[in-house]
Order: C-alpha cells, then sequence, then structure tokens
C-alpha cells in the first residue's frame, strides 16, 4: 500500500476492524519510511450480475427494482420497512453467491415471491398476479388454492 505521504511502498498494519457496515475491513497502516499513519479499507470486489428481461434485453441488477416491486405489493400491509430491506438484502446475496452472471427475470420474480409468502400472503398474491399475469380467474384461483392446501 502506497503511503500518502510520502509515495513509500511499504507499510504495516496496526489495526485492523470490521465497518460499521460489516461489508468492509477497516485497516489502520503505518508507512515504514516517515511513520505516519494512515487509514484503508478493504472490500470484496463483486462481479456485475445481469438480468436478462423476456425481450432477452440485458441490464444490471438493481436491487432497488426489487425493493420497489415488493414494496407495491405490500402496499397498506402490515409488513415493516426492515422486513422488506432483509429480503432484498438475502435475495442480492442469493444472487451474488450464484455462479451464474446472468439471472433471468422469472428467477428473481420466483426469489421475491418466496420471501413475500413468508412476509404476507396477500402481499404474495398480488405480486404473483402481476408478476404471472394471469389470464383468467381459473389460474388465479388455482394459485390460491395452493397456498390453502400448505397450511
Amino acid at each position: 500500500m502506497k503511503c500518502p505521504y510520502c509515495g513509500y511502498q511499504e507499510s504495516k498494519v496496526v489495526d485492523s476492524r470490521h465497518s460499521d457496515d460489516g461489508a468492509s475491513i477497516r485497516r489502520r497502516r503505518e508507512c515504514l519510511s516517515c511513520q505516519k499513519r494512515f487509514t484503508t479499507y478493504e472490500t470484496v470486489e463483486s462481479l456485475p450480475v445481469i438480468v436478462v428481461k423476456k425481450d432477452n434485453s440485458r441490464q444490471p441488477f438493481d436491487r432497488n427494482k426489487v425493493l420497489n416491486g415488493m414494496l407495491r405489493a405490500c402496499e397498506k400491509r402490515p409488513v415493516s420497512m426492515a422486513d422488506l430491506e432483509k429480503a432484498v438484502q438475502d435475495i442480492e446475496q442469493t444472487v451474488q453467491n450464484s455462479l451464474d452472471r446472468e439471472f433471468s427475470t422469472e428467477k428473481i420474480g420466483e426469489l421475491v415471491m418466496e420471501h413475500l409468502k413468508v412476509l404476507d400472503e396477500v402481499a404474495y398474491v398480488r405480486f404473483a398476479s402481476v408478476y404471472r399475469q394471469f389470464k383468467d380467474i381459473n389460474s388465479f384461483m388455482h394459485e390460491l388454492n395452493k397456498i390453502l392446501e400448505e397450511k
């Protein structure tokens, strides 16, 4: 690590701690030439995940789009923002930990529905009705019956 004061290439680590967000490590370093101290942060480099849409267009994964879809489904429902944030974080982690660098919107939608089913069944049905584009009342009732059979 290059010293920001004198430019010397060698330094030693004096202290290491996890940052407040837990996503990086804070390191206090001391230059071996001028003995001045400085702080560095080490983070994991994440590769971008590409979302393949139904029309085969591609765009980077955006956690805000997932959160917004879940917020719409949970509108006027007793689901806390903390629970939604946790669900989105779990979904994002699942996508990032996958060996695939491309994810279809179908896979992401299924992950969202799994989490919504646990959080709030009404929100799950709302999301599923838009996501699965039910053609008629029978297909909608079929989905509701599946929920009732699982209880």
